[in-house]
Order: structure tokens, then C-alpha cells, then sequence
């Protein structure tokens, strides 16, 4: 029980700290008329692509899952085959 207090203590230490840390202020802008000459990125955002890194962190979710999976029924097999 002690233990369980300690730790929520210090969670709600952590908690209350991090919503009082100030992000740091933006940085003024360029002088001399900054993207009068239209080289910003056309729509307004960035164009970087996220398709394949998307791809690789759910292929990878799916595997562990499935590794995760396996190994919970191998698990049960062997407790079915001692009994």
C-alpha cells in the first residue's frame, strides 16, 4: 500500500509539474518580406510524405501482435497437454 502511494504521489507531482513548464516563444519573424517571391509549398503545408513509414508501424504492430498471439497458444497448449 505504501508503495502504491509513493508512486501515485510522485505521478501527480510529475502530472502538475509538466502543465506548469512554459513552451518556449516563437521566433520573430524574417525581415525583408518573407515569401513575397511564392516559394511556400503549394495548399499551405508541408508535402512530406508519410505513406510508407504508416505502412511500416502498422506491419510491424501486426507482427508483434501476432508473435504475442502465438506465443499466448503455445502457452495454453502446453498447460492442456500436462493436465
Amino acid at each position: 500500500m505504501k508503495k502504491q502511494l509513493i508512486r501515485i504521489a510522485l505521478f501527480a507531482v510529475f502530472f502538475v509539474a509538466a502543465q506548469n513548464i512554459p513552451a518556449q516563444s516563437p521566433p520573430p519573424p524574417p525581415s525583408g518580406g518573407h515569401n513575397l517571391e511564392g516559394d511556400a509549398p503549394a495548399g499551405g503545408g508541408g508535402t512530406a510524405p508519410i505513406g510508407s513509414g504508416a505502412a511500416l508501424l502498422i506491419s510491424l504492430a501486426v507482427a508483434y501482435g501476432g508473435k504475442k498471439i502465438f506465443d499466448a497458444s503455445r502457452i495454453s497448449i502446453a498447460e492442456k497437454a500436462t493436465e
